[in-house]
């Protein structure tokens, strides 16, 4: 027998055991190890007297009475025999030798999942494996690999007690440890890339050689960061901005070390010398300024260009400088002296980008005239002119062994070429929006990309293959840069910050789930179990709100899902899309019951009426349908819009329909009379959402005008005028209750209103584009949004953000934490005689956290994030002492506080300050 299927088979053989075991006493074993400082799991379930001490232990635990004592006796002995089995076959099985997160298991783990995933008793094993890692450094492996499988199942893993557990070499990429303790923990080699860390306990952790795709991102500037580039030995980031200066950034810490103030407009291209003593700069100033890296001084300024110099390249030798202005010319300066050497004409339109080849024996440059130069550099003669980019080139680079140049254009594209021959080698497509940066990284193998579209491409060179998109930035990706070791990558955005990614944890072993496009529209079932979403990928998704699981998928659609609704009764999914059509879906089989044509053009927005009947329909074609529900037939065409009708929404009696467009106005039709009997104006733009309150006398308006109206029904009178958003508000939804109204902008934004007093209440921040649709739960306690990044983010929306029992359990933080009396005293928790062996209840300190830093903790967090992309979370995580490194030596308690986290040392420090 093939040993690897012997193995495979041997594994959930032994898994499987567990079916019989009572999940209670999971908890008391691991419970009682600890008490007992028992390190060796193995010896103390295997001996006889151990057996027996643990089975009085669980029985006196568990407060049985004297007659059930007697009866379960007998089941403990017997589920401890079982237990204690199950862990020596796992020791001696490769489960706890190699790592399973890898891609040679990649086989192995799918079937493994598929036997296990719905099993509860072999999941509790599992989780129970993880937490004897706190206890048995010989279950390290297998606990880990647990972990991971746990992940990987989206098996719900939030307020979990993982108290002092001991995870390494695995994969938790995606894990949803919200409100979690992980206090004690300790990390080595493990990929935390993705995964949300919300409302977490991080008491004294030892979290090292991390791998994330993230490291933490330098805030600074106040405009637009064009430029960012590495020292040579990579200890030095230089970052140069529409805000006029240039800022150098310490790589391993984040923190600023220097600002060099000296032009008078932007500055648009940065470059270290090749010995790294000094950085050239350019700008809209039309100067070119050469700084001393060490003192911050300006050495020279090199005059002579008539406007913006957008681009520089040093030499390999360092003697010239190459610079790339909006008057055509490209210019070679002696960087000792500061003269002119050498002035190169050959574009019809400004030069936007300037490389040196490797060896230095040739320039390439791009020009707005659609074309790259090859220059001899000797001579200054042009030697190949390579044309093929349908717009502007806006960058090039030269691999790193000089055969091979890439461009990247306003034309959306990447193309390499062959230096040699000038030939068009491959064209490598997927940014959706203008290549602003290009970088090859010090292999060679890989090809970073920023667009204008946000996002970062790693590319594979060899295979022209796209190898990871980076999300995070929320505007134009204007410059990449790779670090000189090839392990970090450094972008500069208009969103005026800098990002580190590590890139060498930018290929994943697991599949994240999520729509491949903008996520056009979320709704919740009204029983509140399943969530709908639309998207631009063409494709509906149903999702388990509890876990994030996909449930099913529905495809029919030709383009562009644009809106989804439940049916009042939950069986029913109703999706309009671009294509023209509307489907009307049977959410148990996911079978298309029917299929709507009635719009000549693209449809808008889909409304069930309150009994289930008829659905609504708007479209970009001016008109709005009503629809037989179980025939499919068109009841009725109104018509009275001179504009698209973007939103459709029925009144909660199901009398009125309301509508909103891009006249700025909104109309409310009778449903029965089929006619208009109201016209809402007030806003100075096109209406672009409207959704009425649960009482039906009010109604909510997003418009493009960035704000909110509430209208009283009955009169049409506006009450209230909602202004926080800075762009355009695209989705507006009521709570059940009807008290808060949530709306999602093009500002990325979610804003929570209170609708009595017309105040904000709070902001959500998580989405880095667009927010296009959100919708409460049934029970108001959660809000979903769907966002332009491609994600769906859902959002705890109670007034309290920790409950007081995690996992079932009051767990508690014990004496290796050595929280101190100060610690305790900045959370108002007056613990003043502390000693040694005295246990501190997790659930006191979660409770009094909002009254410590009520002005500063904010009670809503993303509770779950579905997103094809990891997107590392950590808001409100509490973060005591320990350490946090990543593999390239970086300090993550940056980026754990730019998340939202909570280092606890700088609240106790501020307090012992006040007093």
């Amino acid at each position: 027998m093939n040993c690897s299927y012997k193995q495979k088979q041997d594994l959930h053989e032994h898994l499987a055991s567990s079916n019989h075991i009572d999940d209670q006493l999971y908890n008391v074993i691991i419970e009682m190890f600890r008490k007992e400082n028992i390190s060796d799991c193995q010896k103390s379930l295997s001996k006889d007297d151990a057996q027996k001490h643990i089975q009085q232990y669980i029985i006196e635990e568990l407060n049985y009475s004297f007659v059930d004592k007697q009866q379960k006796l007998k089941d403990v002995t017997n589920n401890i025999t079982k237990i204690t089995n199950i862990i020596k076959s796992i020791y001696e099985h490769d489960f706890n030798k190699n790592d399973y997160s890898t891609k040679i298991y990649l086989e192995r783990r799918q079937e493994l999942i598929q036997n296990i995933s719905k099993n509860k008793k072999i999941i509790q094993f599992l989780k129970f494996l993880v937490s004897l890692t706190s206890i048995d450094e010989k279950f390290i492996q297998s606990g880990s690999n647990s972990l991971n499988l746990l992940v990987e199942m989206k098996v719900d893993l939030s307020k979990q007690s993982f108290i002092n557990i001991r995870i390494k070499n695995t994969s938790i990429v995606g894990a949803n440890l919200i409100r979690s303790n992980l206090s004690g923990s300790e990390l080595d080699n493990v990929d935390i890339s993705g995964i949300n860390l919300n409302g977490a306990l991080l008491l004294n952790c030892k979290w090292k050689n991390i791998r994330i795709n993230e490291f933490h991102h330098l805030n600074g500037h106040s405009s637009y960061v064009k430029s960012v580039c590495f020292s040579p030995n990579g200890k030095i980031l230089a970052s140069g901005s529409n805000d006029n200066s240039i800022r150098l950034w310490d790589f391993k810490t984040g923190q600023q070390i220097s600002q060099l103030d000296g032009h008078s407009q932007g500055v648009l291209s940065l470059c270290f010398s090749p010995d790294g003593i000094s950085l050239a700069s350019s700008s809209d100033d039309k100067s070119i300024c050469l700084w001393n890296v060490k003192t911050g001084q300006q050495k020279i300024k090199f005059e002579g260009n008539c406007n913006t110099v957008y681009s520089i390249c040093f030499s390999p030798d360092g003697t010239t400088l190459a610079s790339g202005s909006d008057d055509k010319s490209i210019i070679l300066w002696d960087v000792k002296t500061g003269q002119l050497k050498q002035q190169l004409y050959g574009h019809s339109y400004g030069v936007l980008s300037v490389c040196f080849s490797p060896n230095g024996t040739t320039l390439a440059s791009g020009g707005d005239d659609k074309s790259i130069c090859l220059w001899d550099v000797k001579t200054g003669q042009l030697k190949h002119k390579l044309e093929g980019h349908s717009f502007g080139v806006l960058s090039v680079c030269f691999s790193p062994d000089g055969k091979t140049l890439a461009s990247g254009s306003n034309d959306n594209s990447i193309r390499l070429w062959n230096v040699k021959t000038g030939q068009q080698i491959s064209q490598l497509d997927g940014h959706s929006q203008g290549v602003l940066s290009l970088c090859f990284s010090p292999d060679g193998i890989s090809l970073a990309s920023g667009s204008v579209d946000k996002s970062i491409y790693l590319w594979d060179v060899v295979t022209q293959q796209q190898k990871s998109q980076l999300i995070g930035h929320g505007d134009s990706v204007n410059s990449v840069c790779f670090s000189p070791d090839g392990s970090t990558l450094a972008s500069g955005s208009s969103d005026k910050s800098i990002y580190l990614w590590d890139v060498l944890t930018g290929q994943y072993n697991t599949q994240l789930i999520g729509h491949g496009d903008s996520v056009n529209s979320v709704c919740y079932s009204p029983d509140g179990t399943t969530l709908a979403s639309s998207s631009g990928d063409q494709v509906i998704c149903l999702w388990d709100v509890k876990t994030g699981q996909q449930k099913s998928i529905f495809m029919g659609h030709g383009d562009s899902v644009n809106s989804v609704c439940f049916s009042p009764d939950s069986n029913t999914l109703a999706s309009g899309s671009s294509d023209k059509s509307i489907c009307i879906w049977d959410v148990t089989t996911g079978k298309l019951k029917l299929e709507l044509y009635g719009h000549i053009s693209g449809v808008l927005s889909v409304c069930f009426s309150p009994d289930g009947t008829t659905l609504a329909s708007a479209s970009f074609d001016k008109s709005i349908c009503l629809w037989d529900v179980k025939t499919g037939q068109l009841k009725s065409k109104l018509i009275g819009h001179g504009e698209s009708v973007n939103q459709v929404c029925f009144s909660p009696d199901g009398i009125t329909l309301a509508t909103g467009r891009y006249d700025n106005s909104i109309r409310l039709w009778n449903v029965k009379t089929r006619k208009k009997h109201s016209k809402f104006d007030g806003h100075s733009h096109g209406v672009l959402s409207v959704c009425f309150s649960p009482d039906g006398t009010t109604l909510a308006s997003g418009s493009e005008d960035n704000s909110i109206c509430l209208w009283d029904v009955k009169t049409g009178k506006k009450n209230i005028q909602f202004e926080g958003h800075s762009h355009e508000v695209l989705t507006v939804c009521f709570s059940r209750d009807g008290t808060t109204l949530a709306s999602g902008s093009v500002d990325n934004s979610i804003r929570l209103w209170d609708v009595k007093t017309g105040q904000q209440k709070s902001t959500l921040e998580g989405h880095s584009n667009t927010v296009r649709s959100v919708c409460f739960s049934p029970d108001s306690t959660k809000l979903v949004s769907g966002s332009q990044d491609n994600s769906i983010r859902l959002w705890d929306v109670q007034n309290l953000q920790y409950q007081t029992r995690l996992d079932g359990q009051s767990f508690f933080i014990e004496p290796p934490y050595n929280l101190s009396e100060a610690a305790l005293s900045a959370f108002d928790i007056n613990y003043m005689n502390i000693n040694v062996g005295q246990q501190i209840s997790v659930d006191q300190i979660y409770k009094d956290i909002p009254s410590t830093f009520s002005q500063r903790v904010d009670n809503y967090i993303t509770i779950l994030l579905i997103s094809q992309k990891p997107i590392f979370q950590a808001k409100g995580a509490l973060i005591f002492k320990g350490e946090f490194i990543n593999k390239a030596g970086i300090d993550l308690r940056q980026l754990l506080k730019q998340r939202g986290s909570y280092i606890l040392e700088s609240q106790i420090e501020f307090q012992q300050k006040q007093n």
